[in-house]
Order: structure tokens, then C-alpha cells, then sequence
């Protein structure tokens, strides 16, 4: 059974740092691309950013250079480091992870980011 918790959301002042966790379980993230998204009220889920297991990157644009996505092989976790936090930013950010298996994506619960101005 996969399962993806994310940590380490909260209410930053803009300008201000973060870092989320997602624990997998039932999967090895080391061995897949892994996924941070985020979704605010009212929009569409975006990507933010991604790691594979040779450990290319991709950014979204609104991100790049703020943002670095990481992973610890030993603890089975992804982080996503967020600086420079801006209030645009506020959003549930969830962990993911496609199964091209099953055909189907893994979401974490969602941790809540709020970045006040």
C-alpha cells in the first residue's frame, strides 16, 4: 500500500523560508519521479516541482530559484526547500507520485502553505 505524508506546512511572513517533507511508504522514491504540486482555492493543481532517480529537476517558472526539491534516500523522503516565500505562494501542497504500473497518481494529504504580505 502507498502512502504519502507530507509535513512542515505553516504560515511564513513573505520573504520568509519553509521546507515540506513527504514520507513515502510502500514505494522507494530513489527508484521514481516524484512530484510536489500545489493547489489554491478556487485554481487548478499545478506542478511545482519534480525529482527523478537520477536526480534531474524541473521547476515550475514561478518557482525556479526559490524553490529545490531533494530527496533522502535513507529516510525515504521528499523535501521541497521554499525561499523567498511570496503570498502567491499560499496554497495546499501535496506530494505525488505516478504509477505508470496502475496507471494512476498517489497524493499525499495536502500541507497547508499561507504566506502573509
Amino acid at each position: 500500500q502507498v502512502q504519502l505524508v507530507e509535513s512542515g506546512g505553516g504560515l511564513v511572513q513573505a520573504g520568509g523560508s519553509l521546507r515540506l517533507s513527504c514520507a513515502a511508504s510502500g514505494i522507494i522514491v530513489s527508484d521514481n519521479v516524484m512530484g510536489w504540486y500545489r493547489q489554491a482555492p478556487g485554481k487548478q493543481r499545478e506542478l511545482v516541482a519534480t525529482i527523478t532517480s537520477g536526480l534531474s529537476t524541473n521547476y515550475a517558472d514561478s518557482v525556479k530559484g526559490r524553490f529545490t526539491i531533494s530527496r533522502d534516500n535513507a529516510k525515504n523522503t521528499v523535501y521541497l526547500q521554499m525561499n523567498s516565500l511570496k503570498p502567491e505562494d499560499t496554497s495546499v501542497y501535496y506530494c505525488n507520485w505516478f504509477s505508470r504500473t496502475w496507471g494512476r497518481n498517489y497524493w499525499g494529504q495536502g500541507t497547508q502553505v499561507t504566506v502573509s504580505s
